[in-house]
């Protein structure tokens, strides 16, 4: 089926065994299940054990899946329980680029017939760039029952996992797939053991060697949003989609955010804000030679006072060196000196450099120019004395920056690349962002005309792309959709995926204000679900402002192929936000920027000392200076001005909302002098004055004056 064996790995997750391997029995196991399939289909698993660490579980899966040659498996077999310890799972899923939930099912399926015990594995599967990934029980036995339970099936899978075309694959059909793999569906088994009885059920919880993965819901028991060409009567009278709490949307959020894409780019300015994603090794040394540090003069310094000529004493000046000389320098003759610059290279043989404060004018050249000899007052001066060594600031092949490190707009980092002669670097690519508004009402906000009706300018739109484009990401803006049910909202999200028309460049992300609420002319999930074919991930979240707020992915073909002829199918992200200014504002700041950071590759480096990196706006507690309402149910997320004490040096949060009137979600004004979300939970009155709270930082702390 491959033309050659399928290499797999055999990763054991166990603190006993990682001490003591002989103790290891599930390796062998699992070799002998691979032994049975046969050598052309399976090369022999190569095994490794690694104790029961998430980090050193995902050191062994990257290292097998992200190298130049990968394995086509990878099987973690132990930490799949509920003990406390029992971490595969979760160092495991966030690896994974594409999950497989089907051999997931089949290997729970298959083990429930042997021991209602199976229930209480957990079992992960999926794919990592081009390697098939699955986790497997701790036990011999169970390892050896999950395995087989999908053995015969993962050489399709993993041929298809590395870029075969999936359209001369399945030439043949179902039956031709199911004859090469060895086994056969329940309808065909049915229909070989006895042709009397093709009237009957076909029972599909019964496999041979193999459970074929049904769905466990009806279309009616999943949420869609209003089908706009159904009549009045049929509109849903209440969101369909479930509350989730603002945790959960998160979570969701980020299981659905890709990683990030690697570019290669040259070194500029235009890097700042730029996550680095690999090491970076010094291609040349700093100093790339031996460096005086300060003014004054090189000189042949010897080990002692006794092994070599004193360095006190009047000398003629044979030459004098620049820090921006080019050239060859004229080596330095015994019982001479060169005058030289801070920064500038010593001349061949001279080894220290005196300071010119050691130092006085012996005598001048016949033009009263130049020196021409000079007295040096000393004799104390050494070897290596106010010189910098080649390599001493930065060593060449020295690591100079590493994975996940971000060029910041201090300068150190470009510098440091600048100085060792670093020309391109790899970096995490930036995703750009579409940003596009509908509705019938909206007019744009710099047009002359004077409005009519129920006609609104629209701000939203250019506080979205100003607030993106201040967070150093590209964007385009994709104008205004209008609310018709048919054609133009589609078209906007077609051409932002395509780069063509208003887009003008393809958009990895897709931001639209308005269109999520429950009218029948809130069109943006219905044009996400029926006619773009997307997945709206979550459809309400219970906060305040911001509770029709939308996520979702639209299935994308790119233009690039990794085959001649096959398109590679990917997944661009849709953020719903609601049209009311502050809503919009808010949850900008609280969803889409932590999607962004993921795919612009921050949170790739751990940061050692108990802190691991975080997406999003950086929380703080601040002190309320005043009483704040609360919302008995939902979390408020109030905007409001954070200031830094002179008196005791703690920060307070003072209401943008005006008395009496407070923060409605439409008041645009509430969001415009702010620098900080604060986090209410829900409860009864208001939360006192002096109470500490969360507060999300977006930007600056205000300075008390007084």
């Amino acid at each position: 089926m491959t033309g050659m064996p399928l290499k797999a790995a055999i990763v054991v997750v166990s603190d006993t065994a990682s001490v003591a391997p002989l103790s290891d029995k599930v390796g062998g196991v699992l070799t002998d299940v691979f032994s049975a399939e046969g050598p052309n289909n399976w090369e022999q698993p190569v095994t490794q054990i690694v104790p029961d660490d998430v980090l050193q579980i995902q050191r062994a899966v990257c290292g097998l899946a992200d190298g130049p040659d990968p394995v086509n498996l990878i099987l973690l077999s132990g930490g799949t329980g509920f003990a406390v310890k029992d971490n595969t799972p979760e160092a495991v899923s966030p690896l994974l680029h594409r999950q497989a939930p089907g051999l997931v099912h089949g290997m729970i399926a298959a083990s429930l017939k042997i021991t209602p015990f199976a229930m209480m594995s957990r079992p992960v599967a999926g794919v990592r760039n081009k390697s098939l990934v699955i986790t497997l029980p701790g036990s011999p036995k169970g390892a050896k029952e999950n395995l087989e339970a999908v053995i015969k099936l993962l050489p399709h899978a993993c041929i298809q996992a590395a870029g075969a075309d999936s359209r001369a694959l399945h030439a043949g059909g179902v039956r031709k797939l199911e004859a090469e793999a060895g086994v056969a569906s329940d309808t065909n088994s049915e229909t070989q053991s006895s042709h009397h009885h093709h009237h009957l059920h076909h029972d599909h919880s019964r496999g041979h060697g193999h459970v074929v993965p049904r769905p466990h819901t009806t279309p009616s028991e999943i949420p869609r949003s209003n089908d706009p060409s159904a009549g009045a009567n049929r509109r849903h009278r209440e969101s369909p989609y479930p509350m989730i709490s603002v945790d959960e949307a998160l979570k969701l959020i980020s299981s659905q955010t890709p990683e990030p894409e690697i570019v290669e780019v040259p070194v500029t300015t235009a890097l700042v804000g730029s996550v680095i994603a690999e090491d970076v090794h010094a291609a040349e040394a700093v100093p790339a030679y031996l460096a005086s540090i300060v003014d004054g003069y090189a000189v042949i310094a010897p080990e002692s006072p006794t092994a070599g000529p004193s360095t006190k004493g009047v000398f003629p000046v044979a030459s004098i060196t620049h820090a921006n000389e080019e050239g060859a320098l004229a080596p330095l003759e015994p019982g001479t000196i060169a005058r030289i610059t801070t920064g500038a290279p010593l001349p061949p043989n001279a080894n220290a450099v005196v300071m010119v404060e050691d130092t006085l004018l012996a005598s001048s050249t016949p033009d009263g120019k130049e020196e021409a000899t000079v007295e040096i007052l000393t004799g104390d001066i050494r070897p290596n004395e106010n010189v910098r060594k080649p390599g001493s600031d930065v060593a060449l092949g020295s690591r100079i920056l590493q994975r996940g490190d971000l060029i910041t707009s201090v300068g150190g980092e470009i510098g440091l690349l600048a100085a060792t002669g670093t020309r391109t670097v790899k970096i995490f690519k930036k995703p750009t962002v579409g940003v596009l508004s509908t509705g019938d009402e909206l007019v744009e906000y710099n047009d002359p005309k004077t409005l009519q009706g129920g006609q609104i300018r629209d701000s939203n739109r250019p506080s979205l792309l100003s607030c993106l484009e201040s967070w150093g990401f590209p964007t385009v803006d994709l104008g205004i959709a209008r609310d018709t049910p048919v054609g133009e909202l589609e078209q906007s999200l077609r051409d932002a995926l395509r780069g063509v028309g208003r887009a003008n460049t393809s958009v990895d992300v897709i931001i639209t204000t308005g269109g999520v609420s429950m009218g029948e002319l809130d069109l943006l999930k219905p044009t996400i679900e029926r006619s773009l074919g997307g997945t709206i991930h979550f459809g309400r979240v219970s906060m305040k402002p911001g509770k029709p707020t939308t996520f979702a992915t639209i299935p994308f073909k790119s233009a690039s192929s990794t085959q001649e002829g096959q398109q590679e199918r990917n997944s661009r992200l849709i953020f719903s936000l609601p049209g009311n200014p502050a809503s919009a504002l808010v949850t900008l700041n609280l969803f889409v920027l932590p999607s962004l950071h993921k795919l612009m590759g921050l949170g790739q480096k751990q940061l050692g000392l108990g802190l691991s990196p975080s997406f999003g706006l950086p929380l703080v507690a601040v002190s309320l200076a005043h009483p704040f309402p609360v919302d008995p149910q939902r979390t408020e997320y109030h905007r409001a001005i954070v200031t830094a004490s002179r008196k005791d040096g703690r920060l307070y949060a003072s209401s943008t909302g005006i008395e009496g009137v407070g923060q409605r979600s439409s008041r645009v004004g509430s969001l415009a002098s702010a620098n900080a979300l604060l986090v209410l939970r829900p409860g009864k009155g208001a939360v006192a004055q002096g109470t500490l709270v969360e507060a999300l930082m977006m930007g600056l702390v205000v300075q008390e004056l007084t």
